[in-house]
């Protein structure tokens, strides 16, 4: 799990890090608001820390910008403010959780916790991964090791399925109830150009390569080869 800290005072920072660091995380961070933007933007982070008082660039536009950007990363609000029109803005812009300046670092791990397991149990429904490959159901989005894969609709749904089915070799007579929703009639080709196509895009240039051929059964998608 990877955790993005944006906090301006040194000593809170630094015990921040080596605390969660110590408890098994990867822990990037940053001291002001714009830097904090530019990681929380352009990384990929399980969960945001964040202070309200930044130089620069403050917490709430932080957070507003990350989510105009339609990230929806679990974020923590820490600061000294601790008044309840402070706390309800932090909840209703967005934050999913405000832990008030001086704390015990029990609790926010208690909390940091709880956010993330929230958080993965989303990510369970909305996405759809094998090895660096990504689909995201929500934005209709493919990425494969970070790059933009465009496919059609119909490309779509089969890589779909064989995520959803990963590891689980698929005959062409389901592949087509599935995805077209049609009866297999072994005079069209129909699936193996299709396949052809998503293979193309998924696979090429990649490694490793995760749709395979399993002759005179099907298809099948995972990291190590059954071909």
């Amino acid at each position: 799990m990877k955790i993005l800290i944006v906090e301006d005072e040194v000593k809170t920072g630094d015990y921040l890090k080596q605390g969660l660091v110590e408890a098994g995380f990867v822990v990037d961070l940053v001291r002001d608001g714009a830097n904090g933007l530019h990681y929380a933007l352009t990384e990929a982070y399980d969960l945001l820390v964040l202070d309200v008082m930044l130089p620069g660039l403050d917490g709430w536009s932080v957070l507003a910008a990350v989510r105009k950007a339609g990230k929806d990363v679990p974020v923590l609000f820490l600061t000294a403010r601790d008044q309840v029109e402070d706390r309800v803005r932090g909840l209703e812009e967005g934050a999913d959780d405000y832990l008030v300046k001086p704390f015990a670092f029990s609790e926010l791990l208690a909390r940091v916790r709880t956010l993330l397991r929230r958080g993965s149990k989303g990510k369970e429904a909305a996405f759809l991964q094998a090895a660096d490959l990504e689909l995201d159901l929500i934005r209709r989005r493919v990425l494969r090791a970070g790059k933009r894969i465009d496919l059609t609709a119909k490309e779509f749904a089969l890589l779909e399925l064989l995520l959803r089915r990963q590891g689980e070799v698929l005959p062409r007579s389901l592949i087509a109830s599935q995805v077209w929703d049609m009866n297999f009639d072994s005079d069209t080709n129909v699936i193996e150009v299709a396949m052809r196509r998503l293979r193309a895009k998924v696979d090429e240039g990649f490694e490793p390569k995760l749709i395979h051929t399993v002759r005179g059964m099907g298809y099948v998608l995972e990291a190590d080869p059954c071909d």
